[in-house]
């Protein structure tokens, strides 16, 4: 099962057709917010924020990608190096090295429609969190408990296939976690408190299952959103597996959330029952 977002004829032209945007009038160009790039026809996550910088040359300029989502292959000029979604083969840009901008000396230079942005804080500064942990009733009952949540949404995310239903992710041939998205206030409580209370809640030692919920689809992986996180989970992760706890949780870049059917949201509120897969 893989479906891919609809493009106007604008996106077409350039992600299909391997045309080029006109400089300094992509979305992207100067958007210095933290997060995530992903492919605009697939999702598939491409760049962190952080590997972004200023080139000036009129489009997204960034010195790294996420290992392994950037195909690069011989432009049809026989000159320049053409860079592509690995997952879709989206047209993206041009990759030029040798340029001496960053310490990297590379620079992807990249046609801000071929991508979509997903933010890592909110406009008010609330700061966003992406776990999954099992079936996503339990996980966001526990963490609307936490002092300093502001928000938490079950939903469907990591897949290949966009506009996920619950159907379509229960065939477990989505490639898609059932997750819960969290606002935060990162002055009350900390992401690295977050990511503790994650491996409380659920046994980060299942491998593809949690309890009597067996499927990709059940995983336990978080979802970072910038550098930072990443590393804080990293972190955690390693001390975990010093002390001898077997984790099996992978920590992988944000990609596009879809939000749950609304019978998914507050289950446990609405019915009035109790979970039982995920306590503290």
């Amino acid at each position: 099962m893989k479906k891919l977002h609809e493009l106007s004829d604008a996106e077409k032209q350039v992600i299909l057709n391997k045309g080029t945007e006109q400089p300094f009038a992509g979305e992207y160009n100067k958007n210095s917010r933290e997060g995530v790039y992903l492919c605009k026809q697939c999702d598939a996550p491409l760049y962190l924020s952080g590997d972004k910088f200023a080139s000036e040359c009129g489009w997204p300029s960034f010195d790294d990608e996420i290992k392994g989502a950037v195909e690069r292959i011989t432009d049809k000029d026989g000159r320049r190096t053409e860079i592509l979604c690995h997952r879709c083969k989206a047209h993206l840009g041009h990759v030029f090295v040798g340029e001496a901008f960053t310490e990297k000396n590379t620079r992807h230079c990249v046609n801000s429609i071929s991508m979509q942005f997903i933010h890592a804080f909110t406009k008010t500064g609330y700061e966003k969190a992406i776990f999954a942990a099992g079936c996503f009733w339990g996980v966001q009952y526990a963490f609307k408990k936490l002092k300093g949540v502001i928000d938490v949404s079950c939903g469907y995310t990591g897949g290949f296939t966009v506009n996920p239903t619950y159907e379509d992710i229960c065939s477990d041939k989505t490639g898609h976690a059932e997750a819960v998205e969290i606002t935060f206030d990162n002055k009350v409580i900390s992401y690295e408190n977050l990511v503790n209370y994650f491996f409380e809640i659920h046994d980060a030692s299942q491998y593809m299952r949690q309890g009597p919920d067996i499927g990709s689809q059940y995983r336990s992986s978080i979802f970072y959103f910038t550098e930072t996180q990443k590393e804080i989970a990293d972190t955690i992760v390693a001390q975990l597996k010093k002390q001898g706890v077997k984790v099996v949780t992978t920590v992988v870049p944000a990609s596009y959330f879809y939000p749950a059917e609304d019978y998914h949201q507050d289950y446990f509120i609405k019915t009035g029952k109790a979970p039982t897969c995920h306590i503290t």
